[in-house]
């Protein structure tokens, strides 16, 4: 069984920092593409920032310049780092991953980490 596990949510205050990051686990080939995604109370998910493999990268219009997005190869891991948050980055983030799991592509969740930007 694959697994994604997020940590790295919490609160923040405008203008400050965070980093998450999400690692996987279980039996699989490979991965090929890692996303960060957040869902804020009433409105539908949406894509954050996305990597491939070779490390291409991009990100929604509002979080370029001020969120990077990284991956670690060697140890299954993806990471975001969140500087100068907005009240409106406040959300469910989660992590998503397309793993390669015997012949197959197959994509997997995490379970979501709460981040929430505040005075």
């Amino acid at each position: 069984q694959v697994q994604l596990v997020e940590s790295g949510g919490g609160l923040v205050q405008p203008g400050g920092s965070l980093r998450l990051s999400c690692a996987a686990s279980g039996r699989f080939f490979s991965i090929s593409d890692m996303h960060w995604y957040r869902q804020a109370p009433g409105k539908q998910r949406e894509l954050v920032a996305h990597i491939t493999s070779g490390g291409s990268t991009n990100y929604a219009d509002s979080v370029k310049g001020r969120f990077t997005i990284t991956r670690d190869n060697t140890n299954n891991t993806v990471s975001l780092l969140m500087n100068s948050l907005k009240p409106e980055d406040t959300a469910v983030y989660y992590c998503s991953a397309q793993f390669v799991v015997g012949s197959e592509g197959v994509g997997y969740w995490g379970q979501g980490t709460q981040v929430t930007v505040s005075s």
